[in-house]
């Protein structure tokens, strides 16, 4: 019916413009908006908070056909965060680490904002667009993409939910040291890869110019990373790879001059793992020329000046800051959930459901997962693997509400092991967390060398999520591997 309006008030636009025209305009928008808005009727809404690897992980396996499912998040994509020190060196492309959200559209339904409130009594999500206000002028070519996009401009909306889950991860955490923001990049989104892969060619480029001293030349091209846990490490052997190999051919009188270094506050690097690990990895950074110093703290950041309280002013290039997390500030704002003091991580109990304080009990239609949250009583890592345990526990249990099936069954995480890679086709793989200490020495409870490398390649080609990273990810290392990287900054 609606149509048959639409094309009579077209054919009467095309008789008399001056008289039908606005009118035939509006039935057109209103038509398509009804049509845009319709919601599945019959179906309880699920609203996921974030795209990481708990909302992303719980997106992919939701059945859409029971629920309507709708996705807030600030970003169109999910981060492969184990992939992205990768991508800031050239060993892969940016692609290669992300995957859209909209591949579930319009069995899902999106929108890029952030959630900045939630009455839990409602049911109800006050939500900010995390787009470009639509008066900024989208043509305008002044405007950065990576600008902050929370625009105090933006009209907020507000949204319902009859179950909600909450994982919108966290931030990196500055322990609010002085300049660390302005001055340092950070290595958690595709966005922070690329910035970090433009400074270094900038670097090199910068130290390049006939005009500079060599010590101007040794200062741009010391590389400085905060922080020795898994990111930090990770970063520091793949720019050592790089080092190594491409900037040694394309700049060999600047090669030399390069230096890494590796500051963190504790005794030892990569304190979740073995401490055989840690030692392992010392001893080939070491040798490799990666200078790792432990007990070191950071008291300001300038521009182009990391100020260590052991050493004074030290000149860098590049600050890449991998220090831990910091909560999101939609956690900070939620005042009715109980939390942990020191991380502000929301509780939940072991089936997921966050605690209220009210109550002191479980919210039944809310859940929390990833590193925005933490089970009560039980400590388990911030990490990716947990994750994405506790989205695919979440599936089972949705699939099990929406057939009004009761499930008590509680979570259980079931440690997969934990890798890194340390550079020169080396890498360090530790699956004794938890286990007896008879059995800590038993095969393929702890590798280092190439065959934890072979470990660690595997792992990441087969966690890959779509068949399209699964086919580019080892093109590119075949490629890089027989080409070298491109160097090349745009």
């Amino acid at each position: 019916m609606q149509s048959r309006i639409a094309r009579s008030a077209l054919r009467q636009a095309i008789v008399s413009p001056s008289s039908t025209s606005c009118f035939a305009t509006s039935v057109i928008r209103n038509t398509t908006r009804n049509f845009s808005s319709t919601v599945a009727r019959g179906k309880e809404r699920v609203v996921i908070l974030g795209s990481g690897w708990g909302g992303y992980g719980l997106l992919r396996g939701i059945d859409k056909e029971r629920y309507d499912v709708v996705v807030v998040s600030p970003s169109t994509y999910f981060n492969f965060t184990p992939l992205l020190a990768s991508t800031s060196v050239g060993t892969l492309e940016f692609r290669t680490a992300v995957e859209p959200v909209r591949r579930y559209v319009p069995a899902v339904r999106y929108y890029q904002a952030w959630c900045d409130e939630i009455d839990f009594k409602r049911k109800t999500l006050k939500c900010m667009p995390a787009t470009r206000p639509v008066t900024a002028g989208a043509s305008d070519p002044t405007q950065s993409e990576e600008v902050e996009l929370h625009a105090t401009s933006n009209v907020p909306f507000e949204m319902r939910y009859d179950k909600l889950v909450i994982a919108v991860g966290a931030y990196s955490q500055t322990f609010n040291i002085p300049g660390v923001k302005e001055h340092a990049h950070f290595l958690k989104d595709v966005r922070d890869a690329r910035r970090i892969r433009g400074r270094i060619l900038e670097c090199f480029e910068q130290a390049n110019q006939p005009t500079l001293s060599d010590i101007e030349r040794r200062n741009l091209l010391n590389f400085c990373i905060v922080g020795g846990g898994p990111t930090g490490v990770e970063f520091a052997a793949e720019l050592h790879d790089l080092l190594q190999t491409d900037v040694n051919i394309h700049y060999p009188n600047l090669a030399r001059l390069a230096k890494i270094t590796l500051y963190d506050v504790a005794d030892s690097i990569l304190g979740t793992f073995d401490q055989s690990l840690d030692r392992y990895t010392e001893k080939m950074f070491s040798r490799e020329g990666v200078s790792i110093l432990t007990n070191h703290h950071v008291d300001r950041v300038e521009a182009g000046k990391l100020f260590v309280r052991e050493r004074g002013e030290v000149p860098f290039g590049l600050l890449v800051w991998s220090t831990g997390l910091a909560p999101n500030p939609l956690i900070s704002a939620i005042s009715d959930v109980k939390k942990y003091p020191g991380t502000q991580r929301l509780i939940t109990d072991n089936q997921l459901n966050v605690i209220m304080k009210d109550t002191n009990g479980p919210n039944p239609d809310v859940w929390a997962i990833g590193d925005a949250a933490a089970m009560e009583g039980v400590l388990l890592p911030a990490t990716a693997q947990v994750a994405n345990q506790k989205a695919k526990y979440l599936i089972s249990k949705l699939k099990n509400l929406a057939k009004d099936k009761e499930s008590l069954e509680p979570f259980t995480f079931h440690n997969r092991g934990s890798l890194a890679y340390i550079g020169n086709w080396k890498a360090i793989y530790d699956r004794t967390s938890g286990l007896p200490e008879e059995e800590k020495d038993k095969f393929m409870s702890k590798e280092t060398g190439r065959l934890a490398w072979l470990l660690w390649r595997s792992a990441y080609f087969t966690g890959t999520l779509s068949w399209r990273n699964r086919i580019l990810v080892p093109t590119y290392w075949f490629l890089n591997w027989i080409f070298g990287r491109d160097l090349t900054r745009f």
